[in-house]
């Protein structure tokens, strides 16, 4: 099991100096006494994560768009194959200095310029967190509609359903992530058993394995297929864009470089390949069996004439679901905005901040079909790629893994740059987040927005590398460099 990510117990104040307004017990470097996590937990980690809905309806979004299976599992392979990249050379920081992602960024973008990518991947895991309470809600409406059907197409029960789930999660939240530890264990056994429940179930409408994978490609010919594959790459790759930035959030709490890199290498690809292939195996053949690709589980769950398996299942996807919110769609957000006023935002805080944000993305347009999620992704990568992208940058290139760890929770230090921020950070970010998503609104860049974590990714990241050169003439220093 793994332990909570927050600090707990007694106020531990470090051997230097620190800046209030940088400081707080969750923002601290995490104390060599705490860092226990082995190869094994971070492959439980990604197991854990990487078992829930919103992986299901990634993999189905490719059958819903058109892919058959075989060409559904490749683009899933390769797109987490790609993110596993930025995932471990960010995850670096975390291992070796205890350091969070909001912290961690500073050294780039300067102490106050950290809250500008900050910001942006916690709005981003506001929108996850309230799509998965949606899906937690809708499933709830759909356990009310198997044991009372006359609530079927009333929009007030799925709505009322949706703010009690939602509800639940703001109070595990207040009362602290530890309240739902003891999920931990059940969340990946429990979506497994919900899978499974669906694939034996189609199985048997299929009549086969055969049956069920022979949903065919509706590509004719390789242009269709290249014009659907690259923007779904880019959505499997976006997929876990906010986690290849707050990964340090996690490997703070790791014995050694080894046990994370082996155990993320693993995990992650993996988990997300064989649990996806269930989600492409079962819509491959709702396909076969309805005339139509059911890319939500909630909703083929609902097709079940025996209500009570139909129960037990969407009570297994309604408890991981929790589970799985607090723990990948809070924690990040809460060190985020906690950075923004250390002194002011506890980790309870952000997390209340987080829901209610949570609530304004509006989750239930993302999911309303696959195109829109896939859509979303996309966009939010955005977004992210530039900023990965200058975090790689910044730490092996120009800091070639040196950070001055005292530095980072105090104003006027070799961080400071201009008055807390790093324009060269800004710039580079700016001009990524715009060659990125500049496609969205000029069809004539269409193939920019397609590969847009790509784009902004690489751009940011070569544009932030030369830009710091020429304030330096060693490269190779781990101090910041003011600009004039």
């Amino acid at each position: 099991m793994l332990e909570p990510i927050h600090h707990s117990g007694p106020p531990t104040a470090p051997a230097w100096e620190v800046d209030p307004r940088l400081y707080n017990e969750d923002l601290a470097p995490t104390l060599p006494a705490r860092r226990t996590w082995s190869t094994y937990n971070y492959i439980a980690l990604w197991f854990s994560m990487s078992m829930e809905v919103t992986t299901y309806m990634l993999a189905a979004s490719l059958i819903a768009g058109g892919m058959d299976w075989k060409q559904a599992v490749f683009t899933i392979l390769l797109g987490n194959l790609i993110v596993l990249i930025p995932m471990l050379l960010n995850a670096h920081a975390g291992a070796k200095y205890g350091i969070p992602f909001p912290v961690f960024v500073r050294a780039s973008f300067g102490p106050v310029g950290a809250n500008i990518p900050a910001i942006l991947r916690a709005i981003v895991a506001c929108g996850w967190f309230g799509i998965q309470s949606w899906i937690g809600g809708t499933a709830i409406a759909q356990m009310v509609n198997v044991l009372a059907p006359s609530t079927v197409n009333m929009p007030w029960v799925v709505a009322v359903c949706f703010l009690g789930f939602w509800g639940l999660n703001m109070y595990v939240v207040w009362r602290g992530v530890g309240s739902i530890r003891f999920l931990q264990s059940y969340s990946a056994p429990f979506m497994v058993v919900m899978s499974l429940t669906l694939l034996i179930f189609m199985w048997h409408k299929a009549g086969g394995l055969g049956p069920m994978m022979a949903a065919p490609s509706h590509f004719t010919n390789s242009h269709d297929f290249l014009h659907f594959f690259f923007p779904a790459l880019t959505a499997m790759v976006g997929y876990w864009a906010t986690l290849s930035l707050n990964i340090p959030d996690f490997t703070r709490y790791a014995k050694n470089q080894e046990s994370q890199l082996v155990g993320q290498a693993f995990g992650l690809p993996v988990a997300m390949v064989l649990y996806s292939f269930l989600g492409i195996a079962v819509t491959s053949a709702s396909t076969v069996v309805f005339g139509h690709p059911i890319w939500s589980p909630v909703e083929l769950l609902g097709k079940f004439h025996q209500p009570l398996i139909a129960f037990l299942g969407l009570i297994a996807l309604l408890v991981a679901t929790l589970n799985v919110n607090i723990g990948a769609n809070v924690v990040g957000p809460s060190n985020d905005f906690s950075n923004l006023a250390p002194k002011y935002i506890t980790f309870r805080t952000g997390g209340l901040i987080t829901g209610f944000l949570g609530l304004a993305i509006m989750p239930w347009r993302l999911v309303s079909s696959s195109h829109n999620y896939l859509g979303w992704l996309v966009d939010y990568s955005g977004l992210l790629g530039p900023v990965a992208g200058i975090m790689v940058a910044d730490y092996f290139l120009v800091r070639h893994t040196k950070l001055d760890t005292a530095s980072l929770y105090r104003r006027n230090s070799i961080y400071e740059y201009r008055n807390g921020f790093n324009l060269i950070a800004l710039f580079a970010l700016l001009v990524g987040v715009a060659a990125a998503l500049v496609g969205r609104f000029v069809p004539s860049l269409e193939d920019l927005f397609k590969m847009a974590w790509f784009v902004g990714f690489f751009l940011s990241g070569t544009i932030y590398y030369l830009l710091m050169l020429t304030q330096s003439s060693d490269p190779e220093i781990h101090t910041a460099t003011k600009l004039d």
